[in-house]
């Protein structure tokens, strides 16, 4: 029997995958964030990034002291070179999306160096 090729799937775009599960996105932990605002945000840039960045949710991802996690994934390319995911938490207000936008613009892990705001912000994932 003959099979078709196997072939790797194409370049995997920069993602960010913003946590929503127990403390994450929850009004009652951080009532001065406009949560669902955040999302919109992250998803009208993906929606504009020509496929660039994907946006992603997530149940808890774990290190809920430190509310709201996101996590910025490399592209492809920026595995390539090095880049590894980055744990950010305290994400609640504009300028932390706007840091989290701007360095995906940018290509994000591996491609472009984080805001320096954001490396203060960066967390430890959550040990298995």
């Amino acid at each position: 029997m003959n099979r078709p090729p196997i072939r790797a799937f194409g370049p995997r775009p920069c993602s960010v995958v913003v946590c929503r599960g127990c403390c994450c996105g929850d009004p009652r932990k951080n009532p001065g964030t406009d949560h669902a605002g955040q999302l919109a945000r992250l998803r009208a840039a993906a929606a504009a990034s020509g496929g660039r960045l994907v946006v992603r949710t997530s149940d808890c991802l774990g290190p809920c002291a430190q509310a709201n996690i996101v996590v910025v994934q490399p592209s492809t390319e920026g595995r390539r070179r090095g880049g590894r995911a980055a744990w950010i938490g305290f994400t609640l207000d504009d300028d932390a999306v706007d840091d989290i936008l701007a360095w995906t613009e940018a290509g994000g892990p591996g491609l472009a160096k984080p805001p320096a705001t954001l490396e203060l912000q960066m967390v430890d994932p959550p040990k298995n």
